[in-house]
C-alpha cells in the first residue's frame, strides 16, 4: 500500500488540493481526474470515499512532480467549522506552568479559523502582545460526524494527523485579572496557529501517541518530547469533546503541547521579530514559520 499525505498550495496561482507520494506533490486532480474534489474541505467532507479512491490509485501515478520546497503553501484547511485546543495536557509541561492537580478531563479551549496560517508563512506579532510564546502540538483532522451518544470507536472518526505551532500571547497569564485567564486575548490574534503543511491518513501512523515531537527557535532546541507524555490520549479527548458537541468532516483539534515554552523557562524567553520556528513531529513532517 502506497502512502501518502495531503495538503493545500497554489499552483498557477490557483489553490489546489496536493497529494505527496514518495517526496513529490502532485495536484489532486492528476490523480482522481474528474472525480477529484475541489479542496481538502470537500475530501475530509467525504473521506472514506476519497481515501478509498486515493488508496486504488496512488501506486500507479507516474511523473516527477512537484518539488515541495518549491510550493507556495496555503493552510491545508482554509475554513475548518471548528478549530479546538487543548491545553496543560503533558505531564512535563504541568509542572513548568505551575499547575499543582493535573487536570480531570481535557481542559479546552476553541480558537476562530483566522487564527490559521501556513507553512512558509510570515506571522504578524501582535502590538498588543509582548509576550508571545511557540507551542508545539500533534494535530488531529476529523474525518466523520461524531457526537453525543455516538457508540462508535472515537479513532474511527479521525482522518488524519498534523503538525500544528499553538502560538500564544502570555501576557493574560502573567496578569491575569480576577476573572480568571482571558482566552481570547492569549489566543486569537490572526494567524496564531500555524498549520500543515501536510496532513497524513490516520492510517498510515501506526501510534499517534508515540512521536518524537520538537520545536527549534532560529535553529535552537527548545521543545523536544513525545505524544506519549500526553495526559489524556487522541481517544480521550475526542470521547470528551463529542460529548457536548458534535465533530464535524475537517475540524481541526490541536492536543497539547510538552515542556519547554518560552513562558516557562528561567528566564523567560519570547518570540522578536525575525524569529524563526520549526516543529517537527516524527512521520508527519516539519512546519517553519517566521515572526516578523
Amino acid at each position: 500500500m502506497s502512502e501518502y499525505k495531503l495538503g493545500t498550495g497554489l499552483v498557477d496561482g490557483k489553490p489546489t488540493p496536493l497529494v505527496l507520494i514518495a517526496g513529490k506533490a502532485h495536484p489532486l486532480s492528476d490523480i482522481l481526474a474528474d472525480e477529484a474534489p475541489e479542496s481538502l474541505e470537500d475530501v475530509f467532507a467525504h473521506w472514506a470515499e476519497t481515501d478509498a479512491l486515493l488508496t486504488e490509485r496512488v501506486g500507479a501515478v507516474s511523473g516527477d512532480g512537484l518539488d515541495p520546497s518549491t510550493i507556495s503553501f496555503l493552510t491545508p484547511l482554509s475554513n475548518p467549522r471548528k478549530v479546538i485546543c487543548i491545553g496543560t495536557n503533558y505531564k512535563d509541561h504541568l509542572a513548568e506552568m505551575k499547575v499543582g492537580t493535573p487536570p480531570e478531563f481535557p481542559y479546552a479551549f476553541m480558537r476562530p479559523q483566522t487564527c490559521l496560517a501556513a507553512h512558509g508563512e510570515a506571522v504578524p506579532l501582535p502590538s498588543g502582545a509582548k509576550m508571545n510564546d511557540w507551542e508545539a502540538e500533534l494535530g488531529i483532522v476529523i474525518g466523520r460526524k461524531l457526537g453525543p451518544g455516538d457508540q462508535g470507536d472515537p479513532l474511527d472518526a479521525v482522518a488524519g494527523y498534523t503538525v500544528i505551532n499553538d502560538v500564544s500571547a502570555r501576557d493574560w497569564i502573567a496578569s491575569r485579572p480576577f476573572v480568571g485567564i482571558d482566552w481570547i486575548m492569549q489566543k486569537s490574534w490572526d494567524k496564531f496557529q500555524p498549520t500543515g503543511p501536510w496532513i497524513t491518513p490516520a492510517r498510515f501512523v501506526t501510534d499517534p501517541e508515540n512521536l518524537a515531537i520538537q520545536l527549534t527557535v532560529n535553529g535552537t532546541v527548545k521543545q523536544k518530547s513525545n505524544t506519549g507524555q500526553m495526559i489524556f490520549g487522541i481517544a480521550a479527548i475526542l470521547k470528551h469533546l463529542s460529548g457536548m458537541m458534535t465533530l464535524e468532516p475537517g475540524d481541526i483539534i490541536a492536543t497539547g503541547t510538552p515542556a519547554g515554552v518560552g513562558f516557562g523557562r528561567q528566564p523567560q524567553e519570547f518570540l522578536a521579530a525575525g524569529d524563526r520556528v520549526r516543529v517537527t513531529i516524527e512521520g508527519l513532517g516539519t512546519l517553519e514559520n517566521q515572526f516578523v
